[in-house]
């Protein structure tokens, strides 16, 4: 539906563009200079980023510490808490012009690493290291593929073989939108995995950023603690992984559509990625120019 609107889009071409640009950066992953620039086992890191970056950022900082490879913190760079100490600290920012993170960058005083989609920005010559991923860089202001891409540089840096992860996404790119998933009016998204609570928050973003839609985001087991109210014959609820048991008869009994799937959660975001353009154009929208929102957030006085 709306295919020919649709191909016309920035958005849809660097959502399409995610499988190719998660093959490169699971090659780079390897390349010595990138692992030199990120977290070593055993370092105490905090990881900053603002919007999309930043729950990206709460998705790694999870797994890393899930792996046991050191305590690992996410912060909105607004709230980033300087009294603590840390060995490392991580900046994500696609534009490299973000206002809060430029200010956590002057400010810090232990090493730190940006990962950015445009180099020779004020975050790249503030950081120590840089990872630069320009072939993931976009044009549209709604981010996709620099913040998954990202993601799976920082997964494969883990150690993650993520060879299914990209099959799934080609699949979540081939499988057909249908009309049931496409007109709902309310939409919430469901962290069934503790990595993947930020995927669930950026899949909520997403609609609202590019749809304007109604859209909630939870960890999963926190939905039967209010949340469902909500629920009714107008809501669609997708969950990130594996849900609680029994969950998925009470979204039925509140009349909600229900989606969990067998696929790795960030290939999951990829689908929500294509629904909330589906969605935009169905409601007149044009997803490369969403209302009230520029590619980078420049506050008066920043460079």
């Amino acid at each position: 539906m709306h295919t020919s609107s649709a191909a016309q889009l920035h958005t849809t071409a660097e959502i399409a563009s995610q499988p190719a640009c998660w093959r490169r950066a699971i090659a780079l992953a390897t390349d010595p200079a990138v692992v030199a620039a990120l977290p070593a086992r055993g370092e105490r890191v905090a990881v900053v980023g603002c919007g999309t970056s930043f729950f990206m950022a709460q998705a790694y900082a999870r797994l890393r510490e899930d792996e046991g490879l050191g305590e690992t913190d996410a912060f909105a760079a607004s709230e980033f808490p300087f009294s603590r100490d840390y060995d490392r600290v991580v900046a994500l920012s696609r534009s490299g012009t973000t206002t809060e993170v430029i200010d956590v960058l002057r400010r810090l005083r232990v090493p730190t690493t940006a990962i950015v989609g445009t180099p020779g920005t004020p975050v790249t010559e503030l950081a120590d290291q840089v990872v630069a991923l320009e072939f993931a860089d976009e044009r549209s202001v709604v981010q996709t593929r620099f913040a998954t891409t990202a993601l799976v540089l920082l997964r494969a840096h883990l150690g993650e073989r993520l060879d299914r992860a990209v099959l799934d996404a080609e699949q979540a790119l081939a499988d057909p939108l249908t009309p049931d998933l496409v007109e709902r009016n309310q939409f919430t998204f469901l962290g069934g995995a503790p990595w993947t609570t930020g995927l669930a928050a950026e899949a909520a973003l997403k609609m609202r950023e590019a749809s304007l839609s109604w859209a909630e985001s939870y960890p999963a087991a926190e939905y039967r603690h209010g949340p469902i109210a909500i629920t009714d014959e107008g809501s669609l609820v997708w969950v990130f992984g594996t849900a609680p048991e029994g969950l998925e008869l009470d979204v039925a009994g509140a009349g909600g559509r229900w989606i969990a799937r067998d696929r790795d959660p960030l290939a999951e975001l990829v689908a929500v990625h294509r629904l909330a353009v589906e969605v935009a154009l169905l409601r007149g929208l044009h997803p490369d120019t969403p209302r009230n929102l520029t590619r980078s957030v420049i506050l008066d006085g920043t460079p």
